[in-house]
Parts: structure tokens; C-alpha cells; sequence
């Protein structure tokens, strides 16, 4: 059928084109090219007349033509075509002599391809008019167009794909849920080719379209997510306006119902049943509850809360923000014995409420939660919780200073022992019964040296001494009056001698250690050994102070230079208690204005300028200096004695361990070979082996001959070693009698053996023995490490050789 209406659709085209040209062809509408007809072209005859033109009107050709014969499109023709043949048409630009084929003689123009006006709309040419004997241009070349027709061809299509919208659960009917828009490619300014019209093909029910913009809307009311979240809707798209034969393309939109809060929580339970021990502390977590929320995101969000006083009071109820439970914990202490089953009514509420959904109902739940308080074995309890008690501190040993009780709060009520924490009373200054709990005094107490004693006191179940319980205790030492009152300080006074009686010398006040309720009152009068006093007077001022005047007229240090006042002092008790102090009254002389001068006691300087006490400390720094002095001066003499001792010669600092290798036979300054030498007696060896004087041909009388002499592999049994016993005899001798030298706990080894070895010395130093049958002339081809070692012992060999001779 689709086949049907588009060759219907070409009929009528061409048709249409057929009369165009009829009626182009009857109007003969001229044309001037380019340039045509301008003032002084020749083209312009003589006579003023102007020459004739290009003949044709606009050109069109149908697209997708599907013919098998070329495609007329048009006609170009000169006015000075006088149809003998003589005029060559031609044309170039696009598709000139490919797509558009002209005829030269008669000028008309075949399409000779099929053309797509999506493609090219429209292809610009140029027509020449020359003499086909001289290939003249009997015309201006001139520009002409051909436009591309179009026919309906393309179907409307939805470019933006896909499309995803989305809508709120329970929208009203007619909500915008987004627009969809389909593009035709064929020409709008064209009849209805292009214009599209829209409407759903699936989902209908629920969406509907508008058919000239392609917004979608809702059609429904009571979309619900929670019931179907999601929804696939065709749209269809048809161009020619919706009318029969039009072209049509389609689309899928997916519109995704997002949520409202529109239901509320609800626990999935009624009741829920935890326990807990009742020693848990507070803050403790007993369990978690949740109410379940259909809707999703920030609509699920809940907070919870305890409705009843009982579960105020005791629990308390957070909201995990992650998983949105409600997390019961413990608020105050747990008791078992006082109630072992706690109902908490807790309740759910949305965090977020939606006004437009209140009418659905309350967005709230209820659950109760039954809390079982389970018994554990608690320590003693301490009742009442007081922590303070006070005692005289003149009370006997063992007095009772209080009572603490203790009591197991489990219901087997255990009977209680109690202890004192020595770590808080290590002087054991007081004790307690273990079956009682009275605190006594273990020792005599004085509050002047601790007025308060901070205690930690025990109290334990019989049986189970891991129970236990902790109380702080404070004792308080309340104040006896046991110390008497004494003088604030030892009181030095000074007096002109030209002093008048009444005038005021001194001050004197006191201080007391004990501290009474009431406070201090003191009363002060002369001792009764300073009766006879006619020189000075006391008087009490009534406020704790008394001042000293004289009494008589001038002093005269020459006769009594210092004078002693004994006062003495009583406080108000109970029992009332006094002491005696001295003041000390100096006579001193003074200039006219009463500044003392001088005073004669060279004791009252320095006493008042250095105490008792710094002249103690200064002694002793003194002696510790001289200890340390003399005690330098030992180390030092002790020292230089031992060094003394150490200069002596000495094996083991002689017997030197190198751990190395030697630089061979050419290395003759590495160590001194004299020193081995020196060990043994050359004079001795050679008397003893029997040999004359130098004269002789003994082995002494050629000294070079002895250094280079070859080395002998069997040692001479006349040697004497009684050298090196003697020399170590001597030295055990001297370490056995040196007491200052540490005790070496050593054994020396040295590099000889004796002469009952068995096995003869390896050793070729001082080796005598002359009788050796060995040839040695193989060392001058060992290279030059070996000339020197074959010089020596060729030379030796050849020495022995002459002698024989």
C-alpha cells in the first residue's frame, strides 16, 4: 500500500511540473544575463533596438526519481535561435556533463541521477549560447538554478533518545512529565511533508501526549510507587500532519515515579524483649528496634522517643542516623532487687512530614519494649554514704572514732567483713574492726603535724573477698589545746642610752599552734624572776600584743651594755597554758636625733648577720672540701705507684700477638732480628761446642759467615735453655711479692721448647750444626721473590764446598 501511495505521490508531481512548463513556455519571459543590455554594449544595434535574450523560467526536478529514463528537467533558449542548428547549447558548474546532461542543438536538460533534496536543495549552473562554426558566445553566459523538488521521503525521527522523565507518586492528572520532539528532514516550507503530529501507542492508560507540542502528562491521579515505580511509554511521531500516507518513527520514554512521603513508619512488631545484667553501666546499649518505612531516601528518615515517665526516667532511646534503628541504652543504674522487669513504650515518627499527605492519616507507631533486669553478684553497698567523721586529738589509742556499714544488696544478703587500704594509710594510724566496721586509733594523733587523714576503707562479702566495695573516708583531728603559746620570734630590742622613761622599745606578739573555736586571747606579764625590774615595764594592749617601755631615765652601757626580759605568755585555754620568752635589750649610743650609732656587743652583730645554722652548714662544706682534697691526693699517689710498678719489664707486656704475615725474605725492616739474637749468648754456644779461639775456623771466627749460614733441621743437644727458666722464675717471683699488681689469672706461652722435648726445634735461628747434605741451587729458578733466599743459601753451599776441599 505504501509502494501505491508513493507512485500516486509521483503522478500528481509530475503533473505539476508538466503545467509549469506549459505556462513558462506561453509567457516567454526574457532574461538578461549578466551584463546584458548595459549602455554602449555592442550587443546594442545601431538602430537603438536590443537584442534578444535567454529565454526560460526556474528549473525544478522531483527528487528520488526512480525512472528508467532520464528525467526531463528543462529547457534553455536564445531568442536568436532560429531552429536551423547553428546554436550550440552548453552548460557547466555543479553537475554539469554528470548529473545534468544538455542537448546541444535543442538546449533541453536531463537528470540523469537520482537526487535527494535532504542531501542538495538545489544545484547552480551557468548556460553559453556559441556558433557552432566559430565556437563564438552568441550570448552573455548566464546563471541558472535547479531546484530539487521534495516529496515526502523522510520519516520524523526522535534525535534526543532516550529519554528518561520522572514524575512524583500521587501527581494530579494533566502533571507535565517532560516533552519528546521528533525532526523531519524534508522541506517544511513544502506542504505537510514536514509536519509532525504526536500520540502514545503504549501506555496510554497511565500518560498521555500533546500531538503538536509532544509534552507528556499524566492521566491518572493515584500513581504509587511503592506499587509500580517505573514505566515504559511509546511515543509515535507522523509527519503529513497525521493524515493517511504520512511517514511515522517512535520512541521509548522511560518515566520513573519518584517517592512522597505519603507512608508512615510501623514496626513490623508490637512488643520486643531484651535483658540486661542490672550491674551494667550506665550508657550501656540493651537493644535495637526498628519500624519499617515503605517510602525510600529522606522520606524513610525516623527519629524515636520513649512516651512513658517510667522509660524516661530509666532509658533513653537514640536514632542510628545509617540504618535508622532505634537504639535503647541505659540512662540510671540498674537495680534487681528493686524492680526486675521495665516496660518502655517507644515511638516511631517520620523526621520529614508532607502537609499534602496528612489526611492519609498519623505518621507515627508504637511498640512497647519489656527490659529484664538479670542478678548478678554485687559488692557491699556503703550506707549511709557519709565520708566524713572527726576525733580529738587527744584521744587514747584505740578509740572508736566512728562506724561504717556496709550492706550485699543481693537478696542472699552475705554477711560483710571490712578492711583499711594501707596503700591511703601506711603509718596504720587507724584501724577497723572486720566484723564491725568501727574505725579506732592505732596511734597517738596531733593535729599540729596532720589535721586531716583521707582513708579508703574495705567493705567485702564473708565468702567472696573478689566482692568488694570502695568508700573514701575523711578524718577530721579536731583541736586540743596542748601547745603553749610562744613568742612570734626570738625579740632583739635596742635603747639610746639617753632614753627617757615611757618611751616604747618593743612590740611583742606571739603565735600559737593550736587553733581553738573561739580563737586566740593571750595575756602577757613580766616572769616572776623580773619582779625586782626597775629598768623596763610591760604592758598588755588587750589585742594579743604587749608593748615594753622604760622606766627609767637614761642607760649607761658602760656598766650594762645588755639587758634580758623575761615575759611571760598564757593563753585562754582550756587548760590554759603559758610560756616564758626572752626579749633582748641592747644599750646602744646615739646621735642627737635619736639614731643608734654603735652598740659594744660584737656578739649581737653577728649574730644578726649570720644564724646558728649557716655557720653549721659552712663547717661542714669545709670538711667536705678537705676530705675530697685528701682523698684526690691518695688516688694520685696510689696511681704512681702502680705506674712505677708497670715500668718494670714485664712479659706479658713483652709477648706481642700481631696476627699478620710478614713481607717475605726482602722485607728486612719489618721487625729487628737483633732482639731474638740478644736471647742467646754466642760466647757460650760456641765454648760450648768445644771450638778454639778466632783462630781456630770455630763458627765464630767469620761473623758473616754465622748470619748466613743455611738453616739446620736437627737441633744441637748442648744448647742450654736454663736462660729463659731463670728469667722466668725471677718474674713469678716478683708478681708473687708485687701486691699492687692485679691478679692475672693467665697462662703465658712462649715460642721455645725445652731441652727434654722429644721432638727437635723447627727453628733455623742460631742453628750451628754445619754437616747438611741438601742442595739448594733449585731456589735461582724461582724468580726474583727468591734471589736474595738463593744468594744466602748458595753462598753457604759453595763456602762449604771450598772448605772440605
Amino acid at each position: 500500500m505504501a509502494k501505491g501511495l508513493q507512485g500516486f505521490s509521483w503522478t500528481m508531481l509530475l503533473l505539476l511540473c508538466a503545467i509549469q512548463e506549459l505556462g513558462a513556455w506561453a509567457m516567454h519571459t526574457a532574461v538578461e544575463g549578466p551584463g546584458l543590455g548595459q549602455p554602449g554594449d555592442p550587443a546594442l544595434l545601431a538602430g537603438g533596438r536590443v537584442k534578444r535574450g535567454w529565454v526560460w523560467n526556474q528549473f525544478f526536478v522531483v527528487e528520488e526519481y526512480t525512472g528508467t529514463e532520464p528525467l526531463y528537467v528543462g529547457k534553455i533558449h536564445s531568442d536568436s535561435d532560429e531552429g536551423d542548428g547553428s546554436i550550440k547549447y552548453t552548460i557547466s558548474g555543479e553537475g554539469a556533463g554528470t548529473i545534468f546532461l544538455i542537448d546541444e542543438i535543442t538546449g533541453d536538460i536531463h537528470a540523469t541521477e537520482r537526487l535527494d533534496r535532504e542531501q542538495k536543495t538545489f544545484y547552480t549552473l551557468r548556460a553559453q549560447a556559441r556558433d557552432r562554426q566559430t565556437d563564438q558566445l552568441l550570448e552573455p553566459e548566464s546563471e541558472f538554478i535547479i531546484k530539487v523538488q521534495d516529496i515526502n521521503d523522510s520519516e520524523p525521527r526522535f534525535l534526543e533518545g532516550p529519554y528518561i522523565g520522572s514524575v512524583a507518586e500521587l501527581s494530579p492528572v494533566g502533571t507535565s512529565v517532560m516533552q519528546v520532539m521528533a525532526s523531519d528532514a524534508d522541506d517544511p516550507t513544502y506542504g505537510s511533508s514536514a509536519r509532525v503530529v504526536y500520540s502514545v501507542l503504549e501506555g496510554e492508560q497511565h500518560f498521555t501526549v500533546d500531538s503538536k507540542t509532544g509534552v507528556i502528562r499524566t492521566a491518572v491521579a493515584d500513581l504509587d510507587r511503592e506499587t509500580q515505580d517505573r514505566y515504559e511509554v511509546v511515543i509515535r511521531a507522523t509527519d503529513m500532519a497525521g493524515q493517511l500516507g504520512g511517514l511515522s518513527g517512535s520512541t521509548t520514554v522511560t518515566i520513573v515515579v519518584t517517592d512522597v512521603n505519603d507512608n508512615p513508619p510501623r514496626f513490623p512488631q508490637k512488643m520486643y524483649q531484651f535483658s540486661i545484667v542490672e550491674t551494667a553501666p550506665v550508657g550501656t546499649a540493651i537493644g535495637r528496634v526498628k519500624a519499617e518505612d515503605s517510602d525510600v531516601g529522606e522520606n524513610t528518615d525516623m527519629t524515636y522517643q520513649v512516651k512513658d515517665e517510667e522509660g524516661v526516667e530509666m532509658f533513653k532511646v537514640t536514632t542510628d542516623s545509617n540504618t535508622q534503628e532505634a537504639v535503647i541504652s541505659v540512662q540510671k543504674p540498674l537495680d534487681y532487687e528493686s524492680k526486675k522487669v521495665h516496660t518502655v513504650v517507644v515511638e516511631a515518627l517520620n523526621k520529614f512530614v508532607d502537609p499534602r499527605f496528612v489526611d492519609l492519616g498519623t505518621f507515627r507507631d508504637q511498640t512497647i519494649v519489656r527490659v529484664s533486669v538479670l542478678d548478678v553478684d554485687e559488692p557491699p553497698e556503703f550506707r549511709p554514704p557519709s565520708n566524713l567523721m572527726e576525733v580529738q586529738e587527744d584521744a587514747h589509742v584505740g578509740s572508736v572514732v566512728g562506724v561504717v556499714t556496709a550492706l550485699d544488696p543481693d537478696t542472699a544478703n552475705h554477711p560483710v567483713r571490712y578492711a583499711i587500704d594501707r596503700s591511703t594509710d601506711a603509718e596504720r594510724i587507724f584501724d577497723i574492726d572486720a566484723n564491725t566496721g568501727a574505725i579506732v586509733t592505732g596511734k597517738v594523733l596531733d593535729r599540729e603535724t596532720a589535721g586531716w587523714h583521707n582513708i579508703t576503707v574495705l567493705a567485702m562479702e564473708a565468702d567472696n573477698h573478689s566482692q568488694v566495695s570502695r568508700a573514701s573516708l575523711r578524718i577530721r583531728i579536731l583541736d586540743v589545746n596542748d601547745n603553749p603559746p610562744e613568742l612570734a620570734t626570738p625579740y632583739e630590742a635596742a635603747v639610746c642610752e639617753d632614753a627617757k622613761p615611757g618611751q616604747l622599745i618593743q612590740t611583742i606578739s606571739v603565735v600559737d599552734r593550736d587553733e581553738p573555736q573561739s580563737g586566740h586571747r593571750f595575756y602577757f606579764t613580766l616572769a616572776p624572776e623580773a619582779t625586782n625590774n626597775h629598768h623596763f615595764s610591760l604592758l598588755d594592749i588587750k589585742d594579743n600584743t604587749a608593748a615594753v617601755h622604760t622606766q627609767r631615765m637614761g642607760f649607761n652601757r658602760q656598766e650594762q651594755d645588755v639587758y634580758l626580759l623575761p615575759i611571760l605568755v598564757v593563753d585562754s585555754g582550756p587548760p590554759a597554758l603559758s610560756s616564758t620568752g626572752t626579749l633582748t635589750i641592747r644599750i646602744c649610743g646615739c646621735d642627737s636625733n635619736g639614731a643608734i650609732q654603735s652598740c659594744n656587743s660584737t656578739a649581737y652583730v653577728v649574730s644578726a648577720t649570720l644564724s646558728p645554722g649557716a655557720l653549721i652548714a659552712l663547717l661542714v662544706c669545709i670538711l667536705i672540701l678537705v676530705v675530697l682534697v685528701l682523698l684526690i691526693l691518695t688516688l694520685k699517689r696510689h696511681h704512681k705507684s702502680h705506674l712505677t710498678s708497670e715500668d718494670d719489664e714485664d712479659m706479658r707486656d713483652n709477648v706481642i700477638k700481631y696476627n699478620d704475615e710478614g713481607g717475605g725474605e726482602q722485607d728486612t725492616e719489618a721487625y729487628d732480628m737483633s732482639a731474638l739474637r740478644s736471647l742467646y749468648d754466642f760466647s757460650e754456644i760456641k765454648g760450648g761446642d768445644g771450638g778454639g779461639g778466632p783462630g781456630e775456623g770455630g763458627p765464630s771466627a767469620n761473623p758473616a759467615s754465622e748470619l748466613h749460614a743455611l738453616p739446620q733441621w736437627v737441633q744441637s743437644p748442648d744448647l742450654d735453655f736454663s736462660v729463659f727458666r731463670d728469667y722466668i722464675c725471677k718474674k713469678v717471683e716478683q708478681a708473687d711479692e708485687d701486691l699492687s699488681v692485679p691478679p692475672y689469672d693467665s697462662f703465658q706461652t712462649y715460642a721455645f721448647e725445652g731441652s727434654d722435648s722429644p721432638v727437635p726445634s723447627l727453628s733455623s735461628i742460631n742453628t750451628w750444626s754445619s754437616g747438611s747434605d741438601q742442595d739448594f741451587s733449585y731456589l735461582g729458578v724461582w724468580g726474583p721473590r727468591f734471589r736474595q733466599l738463593a744468594a744466602l743459601y748458595a753462598g753457604r753451599r759453595g763456602e762449604e764446598d771450598s772448605e772440605e776441599s
